[in-house]
């Protein structure tokens, strides 16, 4: 039986985890902001078959709770097989550009936030013997587009993070999984005008986590075509790619 502690678990790609996890009969941590939210999740996850469910509010930006979080969650179930960083947001580039206090807390959200209790979970597990971390970044965070640079910027600081913090837990024998989603069909992105084509939903994008988890994998583009896309990208010649629209 598997103890997974989801951060960030009332978001919809969370959520969508939590699910499959349920149907196996893990127990299952939950941690996010709003109280009647994470409740009304947890009971579905009951009723769909999870050994357990338990729930913690939890500002991520005040990173003084991480630790109680953290203690809570080992004292509900005990030692932690799977963490699923999962908390957001996605940011008003145009606002970042305008008003600096608007994109250091973007950052702080979306960077330093996760980075903050990437070091405290990567230490937890480390000291149990066991279990593997993923993280969700985004493909945005591959390279600096004039629409979404803020986000951009704390996505890449993300995924280099948890690069890093892959090579140090490697011999330890901890997993670290980068996620990096393209569009996904979530409140966070209702409203947008977004390529129908390219737009996943949350199950879709949870599937493949479940899996890559399970299998260990290092990185996970998700859906797989993004992995091509990003590649095209990346690969664009600077003095072409500042004068596209992406």
């Amino acid at each position: 039986m598997k103890n997974i502690l989801i951060v960030g678990g009332s978001s919809a790609i969370a959520t969508a985890c939590a699910r499959q996890w349920a149907t196996e009969g893990a127990r299952l941590f939950l941690a996010a902001r709003q109280p009647i939210r994470l409740e009304a999740v947890a009971q579905d996850l009951r009723v769909r078959g999870a050994a357990a469910v338990a729930t913690h509010v939890l500002d991520i930006n005040d990173h003084q709770q991480h630790a109680a979080m953290l203690a809570a969650c080992s004292e509900t179930f005990g030692p932690i097989d799977v963490v699923l960083i999962a908390h957001g947001t996605l940011c008003d580039q145009a606002l970042c550009e305008r008003d600096v206090e608007a994109a250091l807390r973007e950052l702080n959200t979306n960077a330093i936030s996760t980075i903050a209790l990437l070091t405290l979970v990567a230490n937890a597990l480390l000291a149990q013997g066991h279990g593997s971390i993923a993280v969700i970044s985004s493909v945005a965070g591959d390279r600096g587009r004039a629409s979404n640079y803020v986000y951009g910027a704390a996505k890449a600081a993300v995924t280099t993070f948890c690069e890093g913090l892959r090579a140090r837990l490697f011999k330890s024998g901890i997993g670290v999984l980068t996620i990096k989603p393209g569009f996904v069909d979530t409140p966070m992105t209702a409203g947008l005008a977004l390529p129908g084509p390219l737009v996943a939903s949350p199950e879709r994008v949870a599937r493949d986590i479940v899996h890559a988890i399970a299998k260990r994998k290092d990185t996970l583009y998700t859906p797989w075509f993004w992995s091509g896309i990003m590649l095209v990208i990346r690969s664009l010649p600077r003095f072409v790619f500042k004068r596209v629209s992406l």
